[in-house]
């Protein structure tokens, strides 16, 4: 089992910025891709941003520009830089890793979510 700890939402105006943090530990072999999503309430869950083990970085276009995810293979972690933030990114962010459990097998996990709120 990995767990993933999120932390660093919160509530900020149209504008400004926020870094969300992300922390797997546990049974970890080798974490492939990693990434952010978000759900906003009514609506489904959704990529924000992606990065693989080699940095390379897919992002949601409407997040383009804004935000920047990155990693640090040697804490397992994963952070999403975000500025330039809009009511629109509201929603609750979680963090997903993909564990290589073996040499078969490979899991995705996901955090318990952290609330992003951006007052207009």
């Amino acid at each position: 089992q990995v767990q993933l700890v999120e932390s660093g939402g919160g509530l900020v105006q149209a504008g400004g910025s926020l870094r969300l943090s992300c922390a797997a530990s546990g049974s970890i072999l080798r974490i492939n891709n990693m990434g952010w999503y978000r759900q906003a309430p009514g609506k489904q869950r959704e990529l924000v941003a992606t990065i693989t083990r080699d940095s390379i970085t897919n992002y949601a276009d409407s997040v383009k520009g804004r935000f920047t995810i990155s990693r640090d293979n040697a804490k397992n972690t994963v952070a999403l830089q975000m500025n330039s933030l809009k009511p629109e990114d509201t929603a609750v962010y979680y963090c997903n890793a993909v564990n290589q459990e073996n040499l078969m097998i490979a899991r995705t996990y996901w955090g318990q979510g952290t609330q992003v709120t951006v007052s207009s």
